[in-house]
């Protein structure tokens, strides 16, 4: 068998080319990659938490604090996994961050019986706390 040592497989210019363009093709994505990742930071995130459970008769007052950095637009209200509806005390419907409202759940609870109650966002994302009525 014999060897060629005169050819070579690629010159060093299209070796060169094409380093060049894988390169850039990495560089590319990584970019694209980096910016849907700050844009998800940046667009804010929705945290809530149930701070205050207070019964009423018939009633159930939810309070919820806003812990995230978007504003939030609670939809549903679920007591033990049950839809329930909910109304909020202010006008807009919609919770800014830091902020704090009451919602009130129509519900007949039973003293001394836990109940998981728990709030859904327009986005879908839950939080919920579990509480007990005194009896």
């Amino acid at each position: 068998m014999k060897i060629l040592k005169s050819k070579k497989a690629l010159s060093p210019v299209v070796a060169s080319i094409i380093l060049i363009a894988v390169t850039v093709a990495v560089s590319i994505a990584v970019a694209a990659w980096m910016g849907a990742l700050t844009f998800s930071f940046m667009s804010g995130t929705e945290q809530a938490q149930i701070t205050h459970v207070t019964w009423v008769t018939d009633h159930i007052y939810v309070k919820v604090k806003n812990k995230g950095t978007a504003s939030i637009t609670l939809t549903h209200a679920y007591v033990n996994n049950v839809e329930k509806s909910a109304n909020i005390t202010s006008t807009t419907g919609v919770l800014a961050p830091g902020a704090e409202e009451v919602y009130d759940i129509t519900f007949i609870w039973t003293p001394g019986q836990t109940y998981e109650v728990t709030m859904e966002t327009a986005q879908n994302n839950k939080f919920s706390t579990v509480a007990t009525p005194p009896g």
